[in-house]
């Protein structure tokens, strides 16, 4: 029996570092976009060199799109694309699957 070859091209999209962090972050952002320094911000231990790599990947991927909305000063924005989109819906029964089995460690300061 052999491995379907889309699902395994698709792990290798979301199984790189931050990728699937992100489609997830942008899914959850008002009109599925956001500013480079909120996710900078936001996404708390990507470097920036990282963040832009990664978004770079993503864009070729057809997953993200870079969008210039102003010039002066320049404003740019990352949205999910139509394909993007359906990723991050693809990816919400892992959430789901994660909530209920996986254990996360809390640091909790008292």
């Amino acid at each position: 029996m052999e491995i379907c070859p889309y699902l395994e091209e698709t792990f290798k999209i979301v199984g790189r570092s931050w990728n699937g962090l992100i489609i997830n972050y942008l899914s959850r952002c008002e009109s599925h976009s956001a500013h480079f320094s909120d996710m900078k911000r936001d996404l708390k231990t990507i470097t920036p060199r990282a963040l832009s790599l990664k978004l770079t990947d993503l864009a070729d991927w057809n997953l993200v799109e870079k969008k210039i909305i102003s010039y002066s000063p320049v404003t740019i924005v990352y949205e999910l694309t139509e394909k993007g989109q359906a990723l991050a819906n693809a990816l919400k029964p892992m959430e789901e699957w994660a909530q209920k089995y996986v254990e996360i460690e809390t640091n909790t300061a008292k």
